[in-house]
This record gives structure tokens, C-alpha cells and sequence, in this order.
């Protein structure tokens, strides 16, 4: 029984982590999203909204924090 408390506490506490993370680099990738959609030459086809590019940036960034 400990040792599946342990691993449960343990998932929760990195799921956790990632959310603070997320919360805290969503800003950034925000402005990074908005910035290219307002460079010259950007891609004038279909795509996400400049909130859900942020997210997919992020969320694509995030996993290189608990690589190690």
C-alpha cells in the first residue's frame, strides 16, 4: 500500500509542477504567438488561434523541464 502512495503522490505532485510551469510560460509564448502573426510575410492558410498556438508552444516546451 505505501508504495502506491508514494507513486500516486508523486504523479500528482510533478502534475502539479506542470500546471505552475504552464501558468507561468503561457505569457511569454502568448506574446510569441501574437508577435508572428504580426511579422511580414507570416502564413496567410488555416490555423489555430493565436491563444491555442501559445498553448501548443508551451505545451510543446514544458516536457524539456522534467527531462533529466
Amino acid at each position: 500500500m505505501s508504495r502506491s502512495f508514494v507513486t500516486v503522490s508523486r504523479s500528482r505532485s510533478e502534475a502539479v509542477q506542470f500546471r505552475a510551469i504552464l501558468a507561468a510560460t503561457y505569457p511569454v509564448f502568448l506574446v510569441a504567438a501574437a508577435l508572428q502573426r504580426l511579422r511580414p510575410g507570416a502564413a496567410a492558410g488555416p490555423r489555430r488561434s493565436v491563444f491555442g498556438e501559445a498553448r501548443a508552444m508551451a505545451l510543446s516546451a514544458i516536457p524539456f523541464a522534467f527531462m533529466g
